[in-house]
């Protein structure tokens, strides 16, 4: 079930002991009511120890997952569903349509190393344009507010929403989208969105073929892709043909007429 604008479904990791801490309906109020808001810049470290900026990324829509490598089930089962959805976006948008980051915000044990030993484990390596990034305790905390993340320790490690965050090339919030396996529809119509909606400044011919595209790239639930279904672009063709039969045969009739 494809969600424009509400919520796909919610998933709490790890009921807390401290549940008083931890309130799911104020977790989702803080994490929707991220939305519309800039991401600000951050600098961050990637899994090799280097600085990445995040404003780097900007251009390019941005999708971003927060996890901790010492969650042994949730946290790897939600990037490995997030990497087929990436997967089928990749395909139908282009590689290089739009960016990735999993960034770790136990910052005391999600160090680059645990970043790129996570990402290698879950067969992450060669994924284009997806960045596995720590950081430490002062930066986690402004970008997971930033964001809309809210998340509290618990017995079992943290409390937290399985969420992942849509950035337009603006570097303003678009969408979250919630769960542990999320439909594909739910990552991929959001990014198409925004990689098709190009600007008219962009140029006419360019706004136009990102019109086409985003209007006939649709979704194949029997194969869980996306494709370029040619019967619109044909349907839309062959009405401004008729169209313009029409309009001829007017214009001649009138012309009769007179």
């Amino acid at each position: 079930m494809h969600c424009r604008t509400g919520i796909l479904f919610l998933t709490l990791v790890a009921v807390s002991a401290f549940g008083a801490e931890y309130d799911r309906s104020t977790a989702l109020d803080i994490s929707q009511g991220a939305i519309g808001r800039q991401l600000d810049n951050y600098t961050l470290r990637d899994s090799e120890g280097q600085p990445f900026v995040m404003s780097e990324l900007r251009g390019k829509p941005l999708v971003v997952s927060m996890i901790y490598t010492s969650c042994h089930h949730i946290c790897p089962t939600i990037t490995r569903n997030l990497r087929d959805k990436i997967e089928v976006a990749q395909e139908a948008l282009g590689e290089d349509a739009f960016n990735v980051v999993t960034v770790g915000f136990d910052w005391r044990v999600d160090t680059p190393d645990r970043m790129r030993e996570f990402q290698s484990r879950l067969g992450l390596d060669n994924v284009p344009n997806w960045h596995f990034l720590a950081t430490d305790a002062g930066v986690v905390d402004e970008f997971s507010d930033n964001l809309g993340f809210l998340f509290y320790p618990s017995a079992k490690g943290f409390d937290h929403l399985a969420q992942a965050t849509v950035v337009d090339a603006n570097g303003r919030i678009y969408r979250q989208v919630y769960g542990v396996d999320v439909e594909t529809t739910a990552i991929v119509e959001p990014l198409k969105e925004l990689v098709f909606n190009t600007p008219r400044y962009a140029g006419f011919a360019e706004h136009w073929l990102s019109t086409f595209k985003l209007f006939c790239t649709v979704y194949d639930p029997n194969s869980d892709r996306y494709r370029f279904d040619y019967s619109i672009f044909l349907a839309i063709v062959v009405g401004i043909l008729s169209l313009g039969l029409i309009a001829v045969f007017i214009a001649k009739e009138w012309q009769r007429a007179r």
